[in-house]
């Protein structure tokens, strides 16, 4: 918990509402004086003075002194699972009264509300009506705004701000994504080296486990971004059958290589299900098919007891140390009864109606109704 500094709190809020000592004294009914003593830290306002004083400011008592109640990083774990479950069993209205408690409970817990954003990030889609999707997508940004006001965490910020962009984007708006994000991560910037710099100081100091340790977290972050990226590209070379192929070779490659299905079977299911649909659009119904058998086996590895936690395997095992710092834990950001509902509909798509009639493909379907029906 940050030390209570109410005389830079009143300074600060002082000048934020851009009036002077004058105005401020004269409001409460002490001298200009008084008022310079509390902003040096000289003297503190009467404790009958403070809800005057957060009155005249529009902030809480809690606010004006400075008292920022924090959730420990094991608490918002712990919050984030019983909020994602309560998806499954409430009516988005009661989850949403319940998240909003919550919010405005921890109001300055900023490690809180960002989870709080990704919960909603995750969950949005649940609102039936796309106002209500929109509504909520805006409670993101809203929130990611209070972040990058508040948080004194530099990292924090950064993070909130590429939450809100990708909002944007949800929204309808690529073009704000496109202003905030497109120099930022401009390939060729310094700022991109980063990791490699650090593993380089890391050996350069002769720090070999940590240069390991940071190196495997890289290499595995990495991956999930390349299936990641792989699966968009997919579908920006949707006219081009050749490329299609291409990526689906080089991919298949590091997938095997690195045993992704078993180390990272999200992403792969996500790559995969893309590479059906790209398939698809040029009645490529063999290797769509491929695609499909390889989706499935990604879902039969989430629907084993870690399979939705985050974690390594023999070769990166240097991961766990990693994974217990993260704000969200080895967690899957959404719960299993949500994951198991989005299986269930997945192959009953549109897009997949040229294969209605394919035995191999009412094998998986029929396949994935008995891997669901016994999860």
């Amino acid at each position: 918990m940050e030390q209570m500094n109410i005389g830079e709190n009143i300074l600060r809020l002082r000048r934020e509402h851009r009036i002077t000592q004058e105005v401020l004294a004269d409001f409460v009914g002490v001298t200009k004086a008084s008022v310079s003593k509390w902003e040096t830290n000289q003297s503190k306002p009467d404790i009958l003075l403070l809800p005057q004083l957060a009155a005249f400011f529009g902030v809480t008592v809690d606010e004006l002194l400075g008292y920022e109640p924090q959730l420990s990083k094991e608490q918002i774990q712990k919050l984030y699972r019983e909020l994602a479950e309560d998806f499954t069993r409430l009516e988005l209205e009661q989850v949403e009264e319940k998240i909003d408690a919550y919010v405005n409970r921890y109001y300055s817990c900023y490690p809180f509300l960002f989870q709080v954003c990704i919960l909603w990030l995750n969950h949005y889609m649940l609102a039936q009506e796309p106002e209500k999707q929109a509504e909520l997508l805006k409670r993101i940004q809203k929130l990611c705004g209070r972040i990058q006001e508040g948080s004194r965490d530099s990292r924090l910020c950064g993070d909130a701000a590429m939450l809100s962009a990708m909002v944007s984007m949800y929204l309808g708006k690529p073009q704000e994504l496109i202003t905030i994000l497109e120099e930022e991560r401009n390939p060729g910037r310094l700022s991109q080296q980063g990791d490699a710099l650090l593993t380089s100081a890391y050996l350069m100091k002769g720090d070999l486990e940590k240069a390991r340790s940071f190196s495997q977290i890289s290499m595995y972050l990495n991956l999930g971004n390349l299936l990641g990226n792989a699966s968009r590209y997919l579908a920006a070379c949707a006219g081009e059958l050749p490329v299609i192929r291409e990526t689906v070779r080089r991919i298949g490659r590091v997938t095997e290589e690195y045993r992704l299905v078993k180390l990272m079977p999200n992403n792969v299911a996500g790559f995969a299900y893309q590479a059906a649909l790209s398939f698809l659009a040029f009645e490529e119904k063999e290797e769509a098919l491929g695609q499909l058998k390889i989706y499935m086996a990604c879902l039969r590895e989430l629907l084993k007891e870690q399979g939705l936690l985050l974690h390594g395997d023999d070769y990166f095992d240097r991961l766990e140390h990693w994974i217990q710092r993260l704000d969200s834990g080895a967690e899957a950001p959404r719960d299993r009864k949500s994951v198991l509902r989005d299986m269930a509909a997945s192959l009953d798509a549109p897009a997949f109606a040229p294969l209605g009639e394919d035995k191999i493909f009412r094998q998986l379907k029929t396949e994935l109704r008995e891997i669901l029906h016994f999860s």
